[in-house]
């Protein structure tokens, strides 16, 4: 259907309900239906970095209620992780991602990752190092890199990040 080319698209919405009780809110993305975007599906909700997740339980920020983050008539940045059925709207996210053949941009994060498939810990450490250094000259964003990253060489990754920051930028 039409709608399955709506997964992965980006919309600056427009917050038209929060819903406190089911910990989520309906956000106007210009569809027939207003896209559906539960506090999991906000980074804000839970912090996922390694530091965060490093520290005792009790000791982790708590997640914020849905209804402290965001409010009615706010603009949002949401990416569609479920396109809308029936009645339904889109299933929504605040954690924009968006993928190249190597790497995957993750332009609300700092972290940068490499696919657990990934298991040659030279290699790790040299796609992290390089993917690091590439990420500090575009901006800082955090990235995933991919497992089929293995073996490719720095021009390639290099290509990949300068493709995402284009992307991004538009």
């Amino acid at each position: 259907s039409a709608n399955l080319g709506l997964v992965g698209n980006i919309y600056l919405g427009k917050v038209a309900r929060v819903l406190p009780g089911m910990q989520s809110a309906f956000i106007d993305i210009g569809l027939e239906h207003a896209g559906f975007l539960h506090a999991a599906d906000m980074p804000t909700a839970f912090v996922r970095s390694s530091e965060a997740t490093a520290l005792p339980a009790e000791e982790r920020p708590k997640p914020q209620p849905i209804e402290k983050q965001i409010f009615e008539g706010q603009s949002i940045l949401v990416q569609v992780i479920k396109g809308p059925i029936g009645s339904k709207g889109a299933r929504l996210t605040t954690q924009i991602s968006i993928p190249s053949r190597y790497i995957v941009l993750l332009p609300q994060s700092k972290v940068i990752g490499v696919s657990a498939r990934i298991e040659d810990e030279a290699e790790r450490t040299r796609l992290k190092t390089l993917v690091g250094e590439l990420a500090a000259a575009h901006g800082g964003h955090g990235y995933i890199v991919r497992t089929n990253a293995e073996g490719q060489p720095a021009e390639a990754l290099a290509e990949d990040i300068a493709y995402l920051s284009r992307v991004w930028n538009t």
